[in-house]
C-alpha cells in the first residue's frame, strides 16, 4: 500500500522550496490539526498532510474518506497536498523533498511520545528535521478519538471539526 510516487511533479518542484509533512491519522481531521497545518504554512512553503497507515489501528473512516475529508478542508489551496504512507515518515519526506516533520503538541504527555519519535526518525534520517508546535489553546483538549467518543454518544462537537466531518461522524453513527 506504500505511496512512493512524490505528490508534486518533478515541473513543479523548486529545490528552494520549503517542503514539510505533517503526518497523522486524521481519523478524523479536527479543528487542532487545520491549526497546526495552517500555522504551518507561515514556516514552509508546501505541506503534505500525510495519513500514516498504521496495521495497529482500526479507523473508523477508509483511507478514502479521510483523504476527501481533508482534501475538502483546503479545496483550491495548492501549497497544500494529501498523501499518505504505510512505510517510515523519513522515507516518505525523502521521496517528497521535505525538510521537515510537523508535530503537534497539546500537552507534556504529547512531548514524551513525539520525543521518543523525533530522536528514531532522527537517528533513521539525520537530513530531515522536526518542528514541534504547540497546539492553540482553545483545542488543547481535543483529539480525533476524543471526537469520535464524544460523536458515538451523541455529544456536540459543533465548532471541534470541520462542518463536513460533523456530517461524516453524524451518518457514521447514526
Amino acid at each position: 500500500m506504500h505511496d512512493p510516487h512524490p505528490l508534486f511533479p518533478a515541473a513543479d518542484w523548486d529545490p528552494s522550496l520549503r517542503i514539510a509533512l505533517y503526518p497523522g491519522t486524521f481519523d478524523p481531521i479536527t479543528n487542532g490539526h487545520i491549526d497546526i497545518i495552517e500555522r504551518g504554512l507561515t514556516l514552509f512553503d508546501r505541506i503534505i498532510v500525510t495519513i500514516a497507515i498504521n496495521v495497529q489501528k482500526e479507523p473508523l473512516f477508509s483511507l478514502e474518506e479521510r483523504i476527501a475529508m481533508i482534501e475538502a478542508c483546503f479545496s483550491g489551496n495548492r501549497r497544500i497536498t494529501v498523501g499518505y504512507t504505510d512505510g517510515l515518515i523519513v522515507d516518505y519526506a525523502l521521496g517528497n523533498k521535505a525538510r521537515a516533520i510537523i508535530r503537534g503538541l497539546r500537552a507534556v504527555s504529547d512531548f514524551d511520545y513525539e520525543f521518543q519519535l523525533a530522536l528514531m526518525n532522527r537517528r533513521l534520517e539525520r537530513s530531515v528535521e522536526t518542528v514541534f508546535l504547540m497546539t492553540a489553546f482553545r483545542w488543547i483538549y481535543i483529539s480525533s478519538s476524543n471526537i469520535k467518543n464524544a460523536a458515538r454518544c451523541r455529544g456536540k462537537i459543533t465548532g471541534l471539526v470541520p462542518e463536513h466531518v460533523e456530517r461524516a461522524l453524524q451518518e457514521k453513527f447514526a
